[in-house]
């Protein structure tokens, strides 16, 4: 696997109390050892590892259990406990730390996650129901929602797919015997979704032999290295195999991942497991100020302080401008600070390769306005902006162009300019312009 490192965990007692002792790593192969009690749930790990390293809690970042052997990998969901998870890991195994915007998005968006032709319900005699009431009849213990449609599943121990019509229900995963019948007789389980966890498989498609690029994998708890107990299936493509991998984890998990979704609004007031602001004191101490009168006083309007940065840009921007004209010199001269200032910013990810930014996406949940900036392979002084939009990747060189002396960076020819990188990712956060969204999530490579 691409990652060069392991997971260890062994047991102390603390006073009565029974705690681990857990290594987490982060993306660049960096890891972080904490201690924790048997009961601590991942959301409150990810929450302790927030504090440590000092980032930002936005309630995206994730715990991922990481199978390079087996070439599977999964965010935990918040509430699991991570003594229990790390219970059915190998000792080739590890949790890694990352973000996950696509985390709760189809309670956001349900409609883009259920496309109407996968979705029926078994008590429903027409089998419609209103798109509305969607989320709710899966979160309905009694309600029998039931995802259908053709996939292709590995046949154990050999190299071929098989194409089978497939139901996914509250009981199991089903496929038919006989076309598309779903009469019981003809019905067979392949898989439940108690005792098992829905992977996505990481390697490429040729390892497996898969018809498409679409695979992911249901692995029951007890299997650590054997792949022939794997159940390996395919889909035609990206919205099916999220509606089949979000119908999992829906039914097998229920109401309890809206609790997960709705707890951070709610967590504001009451403590964690672990009392420790959520957030790095450099991060809290930063807020929106009004000077214009005599006495500052703190903004509490999220409309009123963005206008207000963006007042504030304008006149910092004219004020270097005339600085610049003046001939003395700005406090951010062209060819020092803003040449190199991007460096310091989480979406900036240097020289990497398209491929890699295209794998960073796809980690961290392809949600629209989820971006990176990097370094352009094909032109030295230019740089990319990859964005995510509509679950599809694109790509926008950043270039830099010459005016009056100074160099500016613009994405759409010299239309819209900007002295660096910070100033024109701001802007397209706040304004779409010629871009498909507005840049919303940053794609982040944390350093434990």
């Amino acid at each position: 696997g691409p990652y060069p490192f392991s997971l260890f965990f062994f047991s102390k007692c603390s006073g009565d109390r029974i705690t681990r002792i857990v290594k987490v790593w982060s993306e660049d192969g960096a890891g972080k050892v904490v201690e924790i009690p048997a009961d601590m749930t991942a959301r409150d790990v990810c929450q302790l590892l927030v504090y440590k390293s000092h980032c930002v809690d936005d309630n995206a970042w994730t715990l991922v259990e990481h199978h390079p052997n087996l070439g599977l990998e999964r965010c935990l969901e918040d509430h699991e406990l991570v003594v229990q998870v790390q219970a059915s890991m190998s000792s080739d195994s590890k949790f890694l730390f990352r973000k996950n915007y696509a985390k709760y998005e189809f309670f956001r968006n349900p409609l883009n996650f259920f496309p109407e032709h996968m979705v029926t319900w078994c008590h429903d005699s027409d089998g419609s129901i209103p798109q509305a009431q969607l989320l709710q009849n899966f979160l309905n213990s009694s309600s029998c929602p039931e995802i259908q449609g053709f996939l292709y599943v590995k046949e154990p121990g050999r190299k071929s797919w098989k194409k089978l019509y497939m139901l996914l229900r509250r009981s199991g995963l089903y496929y038919s015997s006989k076309g598309t019948s779903k009469e019981p007789r003809h019905l067979q389980l392949l898989s439940d979704l108690e005792d098992s966890n829905i992977f996505t498989i990481i390697t490429g498609r040729k390892l497996h032999n898969a018809p498409t690029d679409y695979q992911f994998c249901i692995k029951p708890n007890k299997v650590r290295s054997d792949c022939k107990e794997l159940k390996m299936l395919c889909a035609e493509d990206e919205q099916s195999r999220t509606c089949w991998m979000t119908a999992f984890r829906l039914l097998k998990f229920g109401i309890v991942l809206y609790h997960n979704y709705n707890v951070p609004q709610q967590r504001k007031s009451t403590n964690s497991s672990f009392s420790a602001p959520v957030r790095s004191v450099s991060e809290n101490s930063l807020v929106a100020m009004d000077f214009s009168g005599r006495t500052g006083r703190v903004i509490d309007n999220p409309v009123e302080a963005q206008s207000a940065a963006l007042e504030e840009g304008q006149t910092w921007r004219k004020r270097t401008h005339r600085m610049n004209v003046l001939g003395s010199p700005s406090p951010l001269h062209p060819s020092s600070l803003s040449s190199v200032i991007h460096k310091t910013q989480v979406w900036f990810h240097g020289r990497i390769m398209r491929e890699e930014a295209h794998r960073m996406i796809i980690q961290q949940g392809q949600v629209d306005g989820l971006f990176l900036v990097r370094d352009s392979q094909s032109n030295p002084k230019a740089f990319v902006l990859t964005l995510c939009h509509h679950q599809k990747i694109k790509h926008f060189q950043i270039l830099p162009c010459e005016e009056d002396g100074q160099v500016f960076f613009s994405l759409d020819d010299g239309a819209t300019k900007f002295t660096d990188l910070i100033h024109l990712v701001d802007f397209y956060q706040l304004n779409r312009g010629v871009l498909p969204c507005k840049l919303k999530h940053p794609c982040t490579a944390v350093a434990l």
